[in-house]
């Protein structure tokens, strides 16, 4: 390749980066993004102020909360949504369980996030031994399902809300780490990074002035996309019992504690079920549309 060096040399990457402002705008100019947010601060919002509009204690066992064969009670004046098999409050339960699975879904995609664009980086930009041996264990780690593996060390491991973000973290950086590493190679070879080596420019110069940011969008995008996927994945193992454990509500055990209940009193599932679908959707949605607001292109910016 040969690459321009002087005074007229080609070292600015060849799209300017989007403003925060400009993204913003753009975002809001798209209906089904501006849906999803609201889906999302309406679920972050109930979750944080859970003590203070939830109608009762999420444990407390009510007598009037069963019927006189001991079956649930469906929704009424006094329990909004009805309630569980154990005649507490399921209006109360969602909204605590929300703040244990918003939680976990943070805290544990944050940590893959964190761990993935690390190894990505290394990988694809040092190379040699150091990045061979990096890459192959990435897809050691995702020839194993993740479902499976995530069982297995939750199982090994004692359940608590950390436990399961941890456990969530270690199975879900993979992906991470092979997206940026195939987008720190595509950078490396790019002629402004040639020109900046050319010029004498330090890796470390190069590696903070122009690689990480470049992959800033990338990982946004990501990470708004796998907050969705964590969120299942604790839903998926506090179902099968690995996950938060009862008392404490979160949306996967709340459905596995009610199942049996399913088809006299569907609601114990509905309710549930319908808010990890929103908030998995209203995830997905506003990371379609980020991904396109910070597409570098002109077609992705119209």
């Amino acid at each position: 390749m040969s690459v321009l060096v002087g005074p007229d040399a080609p070292v600015l990457p060849p799209s300017a980066p989007v403003t925060g402002e400009g993204v913003v705008s753009r975002l809001l100019r798209r209906k089904l993004a501006v849906l999803g947010l609201l889906v999302i601060a309406a679920v972050v919002l109930s979750a944080a102020f859970a003590p203070w509009i939830a109608p009762y204690d999420p444990n407390e066992q009510f007598f009037d909360g069963l019927s006189l064969e001991g079956a649930p009670l469906g929704p009424s004046a006094q329990f909004w949504l009805g309630t569980d098999l154990l005649g507490r409050d399921l209006l109360s339960r969602l909204l605590y369980g929300a703040r244990n699975s918003l939680i976990i879904g943070v805290v544990a995609n944050g940590a893959a996030l964190i761990i993935g664009t690390l190894v990505g980086v290394v990988a694809g930009y040092f190379r040699g031994i150091v990045g061979t041996v990096l890459m192959r264990f990435t897809d050691l780690m995702m020839a194993f399902p993740a479902l499976l593996l995530a069982i297995c060390l939750a199982a090994v491991l004692r359940p608590s809300l950390w436990i399961v973000a941890l456990v969530i973290a270690l199975v879900n950086w993979v992906q991470v780490a092979r997206v940026v590493y195939s987008e720190t190679r595509s950078l490396s070879e790019r002629e402004f990074i040639q020109a900046e080596v050319t010029l004498g420019a330090s890796r470390a110069r190069i590696l903070f002035a122009h690689v990480l940011p470049h992959l800033t969008s990338t990982v946004i995008v990501y990470g708004t996309l796998g907050i969705s996927t964590t969120v299942l994945l604790e839903a998926t193992l506090s179902f099968l019992g690995v996950g938060v454990q009862p008392p404490d509500a979160s949306w996967g055990n709340i459905i596995f504690e009610n199942q049996t209940y399913f088809q006299a009193a569907p609601w114990l599932v509905f309710f549930p079920g319908a808010a990890i679908l929103l908030l998995a959707l209203a995830f997905n949605l506003v990371g379609d549309a980020l991904r396109d607001v910070l597409d570098p292109t002109e077609e992705g910016r119209g």
